[in-house]
């Protein structure tokens, strides 16, 4: 009985494995042949269209494009951040990730050309050219990673995603030009997580990184400025396909008795409930942007899943202001010539909280895909 439901399941997964990747590539066509001429605040210029949604089943595989590869160690490190509530990209450049080194380095570039007289905390001395510079990128990565002073100075990208995310309204307490000590914010993260182990059917479940009092303050405004958890759940159907191999054969009898049902997954701690995740974004770098936007979510999702003994359901990014720089044409055109392939599945370790996954906790099984295609990030 369970076999045959299996058998069933495999081969409407067979079908709806590589989705995804359609799904993204009818993004980007539809972009390409509708969207309208767009400036912004890079000066690079834009195709856009307002408004479109992308959905996946996370049952189909883990939602890592295929089409190029995508930066994963970067997906992994940037979620840990945030969850960790840091705001400074010295854990991340650290660790080899550098998406958010471009807006540090704008804002130190800025300061730096706006000082009166050379200062040699940031800037360098040249005897090549016989003169005082400001550091290059390099230089600049280099002073982050091995200056922890540096780093405290210009490597913070103020209040962004993990502040909002685990400290919303927390702030430092300072008397004079001393700080006495940390007022504690709300945690919306652990927020999300009790309400959905107390009360999973709640219609409040949200996490928000848009705070208009901090706005101003950030490097960046965040583009993914909010996500929304819903449960349902299980089916007795679904409950057997998703346990079949945790249960002896007999068990499918359980299924189609209720009592017996709810009884015996109590009893075994077998996640009774499927959770989804919809995540709100208001401006959508789709060639660079949306592949790691897509894989962070449903990583996200797979650990808050796990944290709360439920199964992993749908991801959707609901998305506006979703546009093709111009300088990432023919890099979108290149990527849509290329075939899908099938989708990894992820091995994730659980952790004591969701505050304490490590990145040995994180792995992906049998990740293929067509080599990477370069872009240049606006900033």
């Amino acid at each position: 009985m369970i076999r045959g439901k299996i058998g069933s399941a495999t081969e409407k997964r067979k079908i709806n494995i590589i989705m995804i990747d359609y799904k993204y590539n009818e993004l980007l066509r539809k972009i390409l042949e509708e969207g309208k001429e767009k400036t912004d605040r890079t000066g690079t210029g834009t195709i856009s269209i307002f408004n479109a949604q992308i959905e996946h089943n996370m049952s189909d595989g883990f939602p890592l494009l295929t089409c190029k590869k995508v930066f994963v160690r970067g997906i992994i490190h940037e979620l840990l951040w945030f969850l960790n509530g840091d705001t400074n990209i010295q854990y991340l450049v650290k660790n080899g990730v550098n998406i958010w080194t471009a807006d540090a380095y704008r804002e130190y570039k800025n300061f730096a050309n706006k000082a009166d007289e050379p200062d040699y905390d940031i800037h360098i001395d040249d005897p090549n050219q016989n003169r005082t510079r400001i550091m290059t990128m390099d230089e600049f990565k280099e002073n982050i990673i091995n200056s922890d002073i540096f780093a405290h100075t210009w490597g913070n990208l103020g209040p962004i995603y993990g502040k909002q995310w685990v400290n919303w309204g927390g702030y430092n307490i300072v008397s004079g030009e001393e700080v006495d000590g940390l007022n504690k914010g709300v945690n919306q993260i652990q927020q999300a997580i009790d309400t959905l182990k107390t009360n999973p059917d709640s219609r409040r479940i949200i996490v928000t990184a848009w705070n208009p009092s901090e706005i101003d303050k950030m490097s960046l405004p965040p583009c993914h400025w909010a996500f929304e958890l819903y449960t349902e759940k299980l089916t007795n159907d679904e409950f057997c396909e998703y346990h079949s191999h945790e249960l002896w054969q007999d068990i499918a009898a359980y299924c189609s008795k209720d009592k017996t049902f709810e009884k015996y997954a109590n009893e075994g701690g077998f996640a009774t409930r499927k959770l989804s995740l919809k995540w709100h974004q208001r401006s959508v770098d789709t060639f660079l942007g949306l592949p790691f936007n897509i894989a962070s979510y449903g990583l996200l999702l797979e650990m808050i899943a796990q944290q709360c003994n439920m199964v992993p359901d749908k991801l959707v990014g609901d998305l506006t202001n979703v546009h093709i720089y111009k300088n990432h044409i023919e890099q979108c055109s290149e990527q849509l010539e290329r075939q899908p392939m099938e989708l990894c599945k992820l091995d994730l370790t659980k952790a004591d909280d969701i505050f304490s996954y490590e990145y040995d906790n994180i792995k992906f099984a049998d990740y293929h895909s067509h080599p990477p295609i370069k872009g240049d990030i606006s900033v």
